[in-house]
């Protein structure tokens, strides 16, 4: 049975695992194959609804509109719900077609599309680096560790100063920006950074979150003592507002956020981005058969990193996926770890 990706007792893929998945290849150009609606077959109709991930908006977004021009009687409904919200609120209740995610699924998220005849089919579509990011006035600051995020970020007891965090920094107050409880980015961080806490709730209160990454890259662009986290393509969408820290982990060596560093693993903060269809959907629905066909093959394309900022999909990985669609078509897929 199929199974695109390995992870811990958790669900959450490790970064080692990454690389291994993403191979050598993984920012070279994947071939494209018919599914487009342009081979001459009969011309594709119907609507598709996409909930989930603002982290994978701009993918699904950019690849909604390439499909659309060669399928004009194809209408998409492309929101940004965050992962738990898109697989919570739309595509369990069977309202989506597809749900993107920032992370892999849950196991209770699993469970309860299967309580509700859904076989969520995952396809493993590219990576990310989670980038931190400060004000271009933090001059004080170029490097934190995933230690100092923690305690940051922890509430079991939250600095209220940078001071408070070290003492080389400034008697300043402290203020966070980061995603929405909803989003998957959220869920993925309090995994890699905070880990367990010993008060009631996974991370501290007293941020501002939202579901637009954008604003969080605003938000800190408008306050010299402000930190927060977003998706890489968001950072390289405001490279001049916001400056962006390197991490290091147990001690090793900083490492800059970017593609090479989420390829390779080398980046404390490199993940997995996916999205997941309906199994009974992909099986009534030819038009949602050949778009995700297409979806597959686009995450390969080198516009992902070059036009979006995220590593596109290698061919083993557009392989394995469209080995999943194959299986799913055919009703034999069983989402498995």
């Amino acid at each position: 049975m199929a199974s695109s990706h390995d992870a811990d007792a958790t669900g959450i893929t490790r970064r080692k695992s990454l690389a291994t998945l993403a191979g050598a290849g993984a920012l070279a150009l994947a071939g494209c194959t018919s599914g487009d609606g342009s081979d001459g077959s009969e011309e594709l109709s119907g609507d598709i609804r996409i909930s989930g991930s603002s982290t994978v908006y701009p993918v699904a977004q950019e690849v909604t509109r390439r499909f659309a021009e060669q399928n004009s009687e194809i209408n998409f409904n492309l929101t940004r719900d965050g992962s738990g919200g898109g697989f919570n609120n739309v595509f369990i209740p069977g309202d989506s077609d597809m749900n993107n995610a920032s992370r892999p699924i849950t196991e209770d998220e699993l469970q309860r599309c299967r309580d509700n005849g859904i076989e969520p089919v995952e396809f493993f579509l590219a990576q990310d680096a989670l980038t931190v990011v400060v004000n271009n006035e933090a001059d004080f600051i170029d490097s934190i560790s995933l230690e100092d995020l923690a305690t940051i970020w922890s509430p079991d007891t939250p600095p209220e100063l940078w001071s408070d965090v070290n003492s080389d920094w400034p008697d300043e107050p402290l203020d966070l920006y980061g995603p929405a409880s909803t989003s998957g980015t959220y869920d993925y961080f309090i995994e890699a950074v905070i880990g367990e806490t010993e008060a009631d709730q996974p991370i501290r209160e007293d941020f501002e979150g939202t579901e637009e990454d954008d604003l969080i890259a605003q938000g800190v662009a408008g306050n010299q003592y402000a930190l927060g986290y977003l998706p890489f393509a968001y950072y390289t969408n405001n490279p001049d507002s916001v400056k962006a820290l390197s991490l290091s982990e147990g001690g090793d060596d900083p490492v800059a956020p970017s593609l090479e560093g989420a390829q390779s693993g080398n980046y404390p903060l490199a993940r997995p981005l996916f999205t997941y269809g309906h199994m009974g959907k992909i099986q009534e629905k030819n038009h949602l058969q050949e778009f995700i066909e297409f979806y597959i093959n686009q995450a390969g394309m080198d516009y992902v990193a070059e036009d979006i900022g995220y590593v596109p999909a290698s061919s083993d990985m557009v392989e394995s996926n469209l080995t999943n669609l194959e299986e799913a078509i055919a009703g034999e897929y069983e989402f498995s770890r």
